[in-house]
């Protein structure tokens, strides 16, 4: 790429990330710096990450089940790295000033036990790669004047509206089960969706395998140790302030979110 390139990157890279650390909604970016497509997305989401705090300990994916890419109108997966400083086990309490517009997801997450440096990428090498499996939220956060008015490499750059996780404890790795699991979202006691594991993609190490080729294609790959949300069983479920929300996995357990 050539220069004029890297610096329309850092460019689109200041404004997202200055969005970021003063809480301040998001508009298309200009013209002239806006992600051409997703390989250019990727360059722009990590070049953010540089500006911002926090260690990478893992990725979500998102649009990985019919109900989200209808959601969302994007018809394919899309990749973000997560961070040790908004990850929180079983259960979270954050201030809903905290966010602009707070969601949750209702996933399958997984914890890689070897590293994946090459393909192929099938989901039996994945079945074999990893290591544990959780249920979990993936906390959300619509940072943008409108998210159906932007551009999809505009969404991955910015993360693609993730924020953070609560994990569940993990459990061993099995993938007939991780096909059959039902996810529930639940809000202040009431049931508010649901979905299986095989809505991933058909299973969610399929979705943990286009991940690892998405990563090869950058030159990077999955680390022993990684965290995987492997995209939400049920659409994304917006909260107000005093909500509390729990997502369980059959056979997973469960985990908790409360805004105060």
């Amino acid at each position: 790429m050539g220069g004029d390139g890297v610096d329309r990157i850092e460019a689109a890279a200041d404004l997202i990330a200055s969005a970021r650390r003063k809480g301040t909604r998001l508009d298309l970016l200009p013209e002239t710096l806006r992600p051409r497509d997703e390989a250019e997305a990727y360059l722009v989401q990590k070049a953010v990450h540089t500006r911002l705090p926090g260690k990478r300990i893992g990725y979500k994916i998102g649009c990985t089940t019919p109900v989200m890419q209808k959601f969302l109108r994007i018809a394919n997966p899309c990749a973000g790295p997560m961070f040790d400083t908004a990850t929180f086990r079983t259960r979270a309490t954050i201030p809903f000033a905290t966010f602009l517009h707070v969601g949750i997801e209702c996933e399958i997450a997984v914890r890689l036990g070897t590293d994946v440096s090459s393909g192929p990428f099938t989901m039996e090498r994945m079945g074999r790669a990893v290591a544990a499996c959780m249920a979990a939220i993936e906390i959300v956060d619509d940072r943008f004047v409108d998210y159906r008015r932007m551009d999809t490499p505009t969404l991955i750059a910015d993360d693609f509206f993730n924020w953070g996780c609560v994990l569940g404890p993990e459990m061993p790795a099995d993938p007939a089960a991780m096909a059959n699991a039902v996810g529930t979202t639940t809000i202040n006691g009431a049931e508010v969706g649901r979905g299986r594991g095989a809505d991933v993609l058909g299973h969610p190490l399929n979705a943990l395998a286009w991940l690892a080729e998405n990563l090869a294609a950058r030159g990077e790959h999955l680390r022993a140790g990684d965290i995987v949300s492997t995209g939400s069983l049920v659409e994304t479920k917006w909260l107000a302030k005093g909500d509390h929300a729990l997502v369980a996995v059959s056979g997973l357990g469960s985990v908790t979110l409360d805004l105060t």
